[in-house]
């Protein structure tokens, strides 16, 4: 159930019942030159979205620009800086508590955001501790990496083996053109087919120098849309009963 989509009143029931959303969170980041900007982004709303249909629970609209200043020697990349991304996190968590959900489940769908994201929920709970009501039951957060999802990670192993890579990677290249298969058949050939391995990162610019086109380790030549729907699905599916736990838990 999408809450953009939604009418208050139907929110408020919903409430009578279950505490519990989900929030889809990415980037608007380079994938490379066969890759979407949006990927992070597309793909944690998706996957967010899917699991919603599978354990009635409602969907935000995605936090869809992160935490990305490494990529800005890319055209297209949109940043938010630490501390903006961090107040954006708590302000979104603060809105829903304050409507009476407690249990609030982030899908991620990039890297640079976790440190961010946990530094937000640690800001969440230090201000709950150190105020009045610090021993009433409170909000609690949690962050699951969509890629990271046992089954998902078995799945790109078993698809791309060591061209899986770290950014702009198989599975969520795959992923995308699942959601966007006019795009998949834009896709030019890739030089070289496997990207430079991961070496260190510091800034934008030294970003453009290691990695040329924005790949790291990665070859998504040979990505297909029917890959990228299995990888929804899997994830999807993987995450049903860590989200029923968290929410019963």
């Amino acid at each position: 159930m999408l809450l953009a989509t939604a009418l208050w009143p139907e929110v408020e029931a919903y409430l009578r019942d279950r505490t519990d959303i989900i929030v889809p969170i990415g980037s608007t980041e380079q994938h490379g030159p066969t890759g979407l900007i949006g990927t992070d982004y597309l793909c944690a709303d998706a996957v967010a979205r899917r699991l919603g249909e599978l354990t009635g629970a409602y969907v935000t609209p995605p936090i869809a620009i992160g935490q990305a200043q490494h990529h800005m020697g890319f055209a297209g990349t949109i940043t938010l800086r630490p501390s903006t991304l961090t107040a954006v996190v708590r302000d979104v968590v603060e809105s829903l508590t304050r409507h009476g959900f407690t249990r609030i489940w982030f899908v991620n769908g990039h890297g640079g955001n976790i440190a961010t994201v946990n530094a937000a929920f640690a800001e969440i709970y230090a201000e709950r501790s150190l105020g009045a009501a610090s021993n009433t039951a409170g909000t609690l957060c949690q962050m699951v990496n969509w890629w990271e999802a046992p089954a998902v990670t078995a799945l790109a192993a078993e698809l791309y083996g060591q061209d899986e890579g770290q950014h702009a990677t198989c599975s969520e290249v795959a992923m995308t053109y699942h959601l966007f298969p006019e795009r998949a058949a834009v896709a030019r050939p890739l030089e070289p087919r496997r990207a430079p391995a991961y070496s260190g990162i510091h800034d934008a610019e030294d970003y453009r120098r290691r990695y040329p086109d924005g790949r790291i380790g990665s070859d998504p030549s040979q990505v297909t849309a029917e890959q990228g729907a299995r990888l929804l699905e899997t994830a999807a599916q993987g995450f049903v009963a860590p989200y029923r736990a968290f929410v019963t838990g």
